[in-house]
């Protein structure tokens, strides 16, 4: 994996913009903010970059805060990451939850405060778990902040980028997760306006995450009149510069070297060689503007939805295969048998001296006799112990009230059953929620099925009427848990301790060439059918499968004895 952010989750800082340093104190000037914002755009989108405002028009300076401010009594402030025309980012602490926030901070009286908490509150209402998810929007004691998640395991695809192009298969997953993600995101009337490579993080799983909906362009006032479009054509320059390690401009932008300026847009398999034709035409779909076309006669995607089913329509690219060294040479010794007091055969090896064997023991006639004599003892103390064992046991079977005929015993009744086959845990990489329709229940606590402690777990919220999750139409497929392997094994079954039993539980596996499975058709070999699952969940099968991914899919919940519904997960084991 490329090396974690120190700031996974600073929204306000992911344009490029200078992180803050030991000039921590210092307000960046409007003209500065102005330069720093338009740098790398597309010549078509410098909108209003300040909501219509003059950039000339003196805003309010950022607080001046100092770590370890608290804020509402339970966000504490640690580093100030950005301090940036009139606001300020930070790391902070939830010490009521004890976990690692980030809190974006502006005075009351900034022009474009009303407009940043409108964003945030919107944005925060979504709860899709593909863009950093907005916790708390506050207008308190003169200050508005925003608090939001905090990601240190995933990393900024602007690092990813600058080790180099991608291979196709991660810019296919990319395109695909993003454009279909933002595509949710505008059938909620929602838009981003400021995607970046700053703004896309890759978790530890392979999933990306898109930080700053909203949020970001209302920090710096940025607007356009096309937003669909804006946000389809940031698409198909991410996509660009994953293909060809090329920011597909005239301007340097992002750590990456715009195109020759002059030149006009070039498809990217014609900058770099080995470039996936398909990938190619579909970023510059994405990117026709201003006479720009695509390489064939297709048009143009205008729109997150339009080219998310461009994606769909490709055929599927896998990853590639892994490759693997091959171990070294083994290299022989001295002392290895065969080779004790023999002269070594590599002619530069000093000569040794070959010490003279001793004869083995027993070699003269005298004893050979000994020998025998003592083989022929021994082969008729053993004689005669059978015999006396065999009459022992023919008496103690004449004196019994049986009928003579002796049933086998049990490891003559079980001689010819095969040994079971010992199934043992295999590792986990990860695991996420099942979430079909989009929307999450308990994100933040599926880490606790994978943990190995009794005392933690996965639980749903409490439904009431229905057993399917409340019958409610965003809950239609119920829940569960995706464990991910980390990469493709053989399954040979589970053993799942339940929160609570009556659970009606399956349990799948995606096919092995499936990279971010998420319907139930992707979960195409059968576990576990439908059971209602006592208290634990443990089964395995004869034939494995062969899978990276699986699902423990709960489609109704057990009563908890007033009238409500609830269940969940308290522990994961996949064996193999």
């Amino acid at each position: 994996m490329a090396e974690r952010s120190t700031a996974a989750v600073d929204v306000a800082d992911n344009s490029g913009d200078e992180p803050l340093t030991a000039k921590a104190d210092e307000a960046t000037t409007d003209g500065t903010a102005q330069a720093e914002d338009t740098k790398g755009a597309s010549p078509k989108d410098t909108e209003n970059t300040d909501g219509g405002r003059e950039r000339s028009e003196a805003v309010p300076a950022s607080p001046d805060l100092h770590s370890g401010h608290k804020l509402a009594g339970r966000y504490r402030l640690e580093e100030c990451v950005t301090r940036l025309d009139g606001f300020s980012s930070w790391r902070a602490v939830d010490e009521k939850l004890r976990r690692a926030v980030g809190v974006h901070l502006l005075p009351a009286d900034h022009p474009r405060a009303r407009s940043v908490l409108a964003a945030a509150r919107s944005s925060a209402l979504l709860g899709d778990p593909r863009f950093v998810q907005v916790l708390d929007a506050v207008e308190e004691n003169d200050l508005v902040y925003v608090v939001h998640e905090w990601l240190p395991d995933a990393t900024e695809l602007t690092a990813l980028l600058a080790t180099g192009p991608m291979e196709a298969h991660d810019a296919y997953q990319l395109v695909s997760q993003l454009s279909q993600a933002m595509a949710a995101a505008h059938r909620e009337g929602l838009s981003h306006l400021r995607l970046t490579p700053g703004a896309v993080l890759r978790s530890s799983t392979g999933q990306y995450r898109i930080r700053g909906l909203a949020v970001n362009a209302a920090l710096r006032g940025i607007t356009a009149e096309r937003p669909l479009r804006t946000d389809t054509e940031a698409i198909g320059a991410l996509l660009y510069a994953a293909l060809t390690h090329r920011w597909p401009y005239g301007d340097d932008a992002h750590g990456l070297t715009g195109l020759p300026k002059g030149m006009g847009l070039i498809a990217p398999d014609q900058v770099r060689a080995g470039v996936h034709r398909g990938l190619s035409e579909l970023a510059m779909r994405a990117l026709a503007n201003d006479g720009a076309t695509a390489s064939r006669q297709e048009p143009p995607c205008t729109t997150p939805d339009e080219l998310a089913k461009a994606v769909a329509a490709m055929p599927r690219i896998l990853p590639p295969e892994p490759t693997f060294t091959a171990p070294p040479a083994y290299q022989r010794t001295t002392y290895q048998q065969g080779t004790y007091g023999r002269p070594s055969s590599h002619p530069s090896a000093a000569a040794q001296p070959v010490m003279p064997v001793p004869p083995a023991p027993l070699q003269s006639r005298t004893g050979r006799v000994l020998k025998w004599t003592v083989s022929a003892l021994l082969i008729a103390a053993l004689g005669l112990g059978s015999w006396q064992l065999a009459e022992a046991l023919l008496d103690r079977t004449k004196g019994s009230d049986d009928t003579g005929v002796t049933e086998p015993n049990e490891d003559d009744k079980n001689k010819d059953d095969k040994p079971a086959a010992s199934a043992e845990p295999l590792d986990i990489a990860g695991a996420t929620e099942f979430m079909p329709d989009g929307s999450g229940i308990k994100q933040g606590e599926v880490a606790n099925t994978v943990d190995g402690n009794q005392g933690t777990h996965w639980v749903t919220p409490r439904y009431e009427g229905f057993a399917n999750f409340g019958n409610l139409p965003q809950r239609k497929q119920g829940s569960g848990i995706v464990v991910d392997l980390g990469k493709v094994r053989d399954v040979s079954g589970v053993d799942v301790s339940m929160y609570r039993s009556g659970q009606t539980t399956t349990v799948s596996a995606a096919s092995p060439d499936a990279s971010s499975p998420s319907t139930t058709a992707d979960f195409d070999q059968q576990i576990v059918k439908r059971t209602v699952a006592g208290s634990t969940l443990k089964e395995t099968i004869d034939e494995p499968v062969r899978t990276r991914y699986v699902l423990i899919h709960i489609t109704e919940l057990p009563s908890d004895g007033t009238g409500g519904y609830r269940g969940g997960i308290t522990d994961i084991s996949v064996l193999g």
